[in-house]
């Protein structure tokens, strides 16, 4: 098989894929008739699918692998979803920071591709509850000449807590630290997005931390590719109206977006101009 035709298979899962989080299943036919491919194609499709966990196979087509609302992927399970995706929604909210502001950043894999994209903003000051985000500046800080801090680096707060599966702290030693602090912007992931439930995660812990972070900020800033519309984890901590601005990939479609408008002020898509 030609690198063209695993990229039009890839393309092609994605949309299938879209399809049955978006209706809740999909049929072989329609699927065939929609892509123009084979019957045979859409099956090994599906099959593909079903070995990565992202579907379940059921007589005539697929329908979604239902997870249980308190399931709570590893850091390092989460970084291969979506990774250009998420490259992309990092570098689209990075130019949204200016140089000497007090940002914050939570936990997981989204928020951690957006701090390498601040690097070489200058004085900034970064809080964050993501012990793998507070690395990458540390890293970056002692990577100067002779060991010594980079002009205009970073000054990175980090809060205590406990550590969950997502290296995120939580808890109430987070809490306290949060309650005292003030910032510009919060760049916020999340593990679902939706109308009804709005916010949400599947850590008790994590959804109380993420709601002192977005008291404590000015403007808050989701970062979500298209794939956490629809997900709703065991605890809400924030409703879309309590957004500012979602910045997510090509990959939301275009009547997800048009709902999304209706709750929040502002939509950017990673990689379109603006309208």
């Amino acid at each position: 098989m030609t690198d063209n035709q695993n990229l039009l298979a890839e393309q092609r899962r994605a949309l299938i894929l879209d399809e049955v989080r978006r209706r809740g299943g999909v049929r072989v036919n329609e699927l065939t008739r929609r892509l123009n491919v084979s019957d045979m194609t859409i099956r090994r499709d599906l099959d593909a699918l079903a070995r990565q966990g992202m579907v379940a196979k059921v007589h005539g087509g697929a329908v979604p692998v239902v997870e249980a609302s308190t399931h709570e992927p590893g850091f390092a399970a989460k970084s291969v979803l979506e990774p250009s995706a998420k490259d992309d929604i990092a570098r689209a909210a990075a130019a949204l920071v200016a140089p000497g502001t007090a940002i914050a950043l939570s936990g997981g894999t989204t928020t951690f591709a957006l701090a390498r994209h601040l690097l070489d903003v200058p004085d900034l000051t970064v809080v964050t509850n993501s012990v793998r985000v507070a690395d990458v500046f540390h890293e970056a800080q002692s990577a100067g000449a002779g060991g010594e801090s980079r002009r205009g680096a970073a000054t990175v707060v980090l809060t205590g807590g406990v550590r969950t599966p997502s290296d995120a702290l939580v808890g109430p030693v987070a809490d306290r630290a949060i309650r005292s602090l003030h910032f510009d912007l919060l760049f916020l992931g999340v593990h679902g997005v939706s109308v009804e439930a709005g916010l949400s995660t599947p850590n008790l812990a994590e959804a109380e931390t993420n709601r002192c972070l977005m008291r404590s900020a000015r403007r808050v800033v989701l970062v979500a590719d298209h794939t956490k519309w629809g997900t709703v984890g065991l605890s809400s901590f924030g409703d879309l109206g309590e957004v500012d601005t979602w910045v997510t990939d090509r990959g939301l479609p275009a009547e997800v977006r048009a709902e999304v408008a209706e709750h929040l002020p502002g939509v950017v898509v990673a990689g379109e101009e603006p309208a």
